[in-house]
């Protein structure tokens, strides 16, 4: 089954509740699929701790970057030029489970499609 893979900036759109996010979010859970979100998204947002945070990250999975993660993530980064890390392990966290991503910045993710052509990547 499908999940949804949040990069920072879909976190801040749902720290500010876009209802685009909130109501992309809440499809994926009424329908069984699973969402996270990479470690290091939720470095790039986190700025301290308020109930709404708490709230966001006990509806995620946050997802640890492990050896194999990082190594994508490195081969993208090796193959799209200007790509960063923080993107690059995005797109290769959803790429491993089959994922969509979710992002306040379509343009860079979707130049990652490049290496990772089956993720599709949904703007806020």
């Amino acid at each position: 089954m499908p999940g949804l893979t949040l990069d920072a900036g879909a976190l801040i759109a749902l720290e500010r509740r876009k209802q685009r996010v909130r109501g992309l979010l809440t499809v994926a859970h009424e329908d069984g699929w699973s969402v996270s979100a990479p470690s290091t998204a939720v470095a790039e947002w986190w700025r301290g701790r308020t109930d709404l945070r708490e709230a966001i990250l006990a509806s995620i999975e946050v997802e640890p970057v492990t050896t194999s993660l990082a190594r994508v993530a490195g081969e993208a980064l090796a193959s799209v030029r200007g790509a960063t890390l923080a993107d690059a392990i995005v797109m290769a966290s959803a790429a491993l489970r089959g994922d969509r991503v979710l992002t306040g910045d379509v343009t860079d993710l979707s130049r990652l499609r490049a290496h990772f052509p089956a993720v599709v990547v949904l703007g806020v």
